[in-house]
């Protein structure tokens, strides 16, 4: 949409081609959708008009838009106009000197706003492409929410085929999501609204993601999130807001809304296609429930806000025991040293250290107490200098940490590395498991690690002696798994 020019006529990330004695470009709030009124207008006021035409352009983000010869893109806009219109839309490559792809639209009554869908074959291959929607005739045209996908993605639900095929061959039992500190944010009026990101992409308002500083338009939401992770085979792991973000919390009478969120969003999840939500989940597709069995209570808030969380959690806790009992809940306060002085199924662990102290953490729960609820180390990895954007000492130092974990597996339920991507432009956090641009991407040594112990899960270990007298700064483990065929050993 065009929402950041709500009050500015600002419509970035697009840009105007033609100079001002051929096109005006502004916008107002004259959309069809009422979660997004702000539209594009696009006045047309020359009569001999440029060869290329007149219009506005996108070129992605940080101008990488990677289109490949062979390969079709589906782009869906909303126009209306007064007058018949005549619009080209063209796929092409950065300063729009070379045409990729194009189609038109030639209609005579767009009066009222109308969805059009059209497919853009590429002639051509460019890493730096841009959008463009142009015409060459007189007259005013209103555009909004614009997308452009390729045709085709993994199962055709969005996904890049290569970003899925790197998360498979890591083989995950559980995706945590929407994220930690994504969930929070550092203002409650910024935290993750999961009504908010369901339904028709086109309604969705999105928000700004105030903690990693960008907007988002929330097209990646938790319906899709959900679907994500049935499409990897996963458990869902949905990360609840319960209240708090990183500067304000609510509590008392103000945490009803938040408790009926909570329930409401697993009736979404898990809920009849009769029900409320479930029968919103099965408009959307999915008509039948989705595994959720886990759901954590707040990101990293036990700690900052210890005195509210703990006021907060029980009421959470209660509501959705009450409503799903076969529900596992997963508490932020770490229970590694001691007993929990409230009920949960798992705890929270989350672990940044260099590589010295993560390595030397492999026997962080050989003492933990193998009664109450078991250990998730929902976060984990090597940072700072010792890792860079990723190195080969950080995956050693993780992979040492993990031999852990498995060596503990009566007590450490679940494990996951964390983030697990980042985009090569924009690099707020480091390392990352995943590096990807538009077109590339590749894993770091952390990623590469991790392969090593994707067998891990329902392995059998085995007993490992180290004689040394260095035996503290070694690591190592015996498993073996089976498949219908061969037995395996590690």
């Amino acid at each position: 949409g065009f929402e950041a020019g709500a009050n500015t006529s600002n419509i970035d990330p697009w840009s105007v081609i033609g100079d001002e004695s051929s096109v005006h470009v502004t916008t107002d709030r004259s959309s069809c959708f009422s979660q997004n009124p702000v539209a594009v207008r696009i006045e047309v006021v020359c009569d001999d008009c440029p060869a290329g035409g007149v219009g506005i352009y996108n070129p992605g983000f940080w101008g990488m838009m990677n289109v490949e010869e062979g390969k079709a893109y589906n782009l869906v806009m909303h126009i209306r106009s007064l007058e018949s219109v005549e619009l080209t839309a063209s796929l092409t490559c950065s300063n729009g000197s070379q045409n990729l792809a194009s189609n038109s639209v030639r209609e005579t009554n767009l009066s009222t706003w109308t969805k059009i869908e059209l497919q853009l074959l590429a002639q051509g291959t460019c890493r730096t492409s841009r959008l463009e929607l142009t015409t060459r005739k007189r007259g005013v045209i209103w555009l909004d929410q614009v997308s452009l996908m390729p045709s085709e993605t993994y199962k055709g639900h969005g996904f890049r085929k290569e970003l899925m095929y790197m998360l498979l061959d890591l083989k995950p039992r559980f995706l945590r999501f929407p994220g930690g500190c994504f969930v929070e944010g550092n203002w409650l009026k910024n935290a993750f609204r999961w009504k908010e990101t369901i339904g028709p992409w086109e309604e969705r308002p999105g928000h700004y993601g105030d903690v990693w500083h960008y907007w988002t338009d929330d097209g990646l939401g938790y319906y899709e999130l959900l679907e994500l992770a049935e499409d990897l085979g996963a458990y869902p792991v949905w990360v609840l807001n319960i209240g708090m973000s990183h500067h304000d919390a609510v509590n008392g009478t103000m945490l009803a809304p938040f408790i009926k969120d909570a329930t409401d969003s697993l009736e979404f999840a898990k809920g009849s296609d009769k029900s409320t939500w479930g029968s919103v989940r099965a408009t959307m597709g999915h008509p039948e429930p989705f595994p959720l069995k886990y759901v954590a209570l707040g990101n990293e808030d036990c700690a900052p806000f210890k005195l509210i969380y703990r006021e907060n959690y029980p009421k959470f806790y209660n509501a959705i025991k009450e409503a799903y009992p076969d529900i596992q809940i997963i508490s932020n306060c770490d229970g590694s040293s001691g007993p929990l002085d409230h009920p949960a199924d798992l705890y929270d662990y989350h672990i940044y250290e260099n590589a010295s102290t993560v390595f030397l953490k492999k026997n962080e729960f050989d003492r933990t107490s193998r009664n109450g609820p078991k250990v998730f180390v929902s976060e984990y990895a090597v940072n700072g200098e010792d890792a860079g954007n990723g190195s080969l000492l950080a995956s050693l130092a993780e992979a040492a940490f993990l031999i852990g974990l498995e060596k503990n597996s009566d007590v450490v339920q679940m494990a996951c590395y964390a983030p697990l991507f980042v985009n090569d432009n924009d690099r707020v956090w480091n390392p990352d498991a995943i590096v990807f641009n538009s077109w590339q991407q590749y894993g770091t040594p952390s990623y590469w690690m991790q392969t090593y112990f994707r067998e891990s899960s329902g392995a059998m270990i085995h007993p490992i002696m180290i004689s040394s007298s260095y035996s503290d700064l070694l690591a190592a483990s015996a498993i073996t798994w089976q498949d219908a065929e061969n037995t395996f050993l590690e």
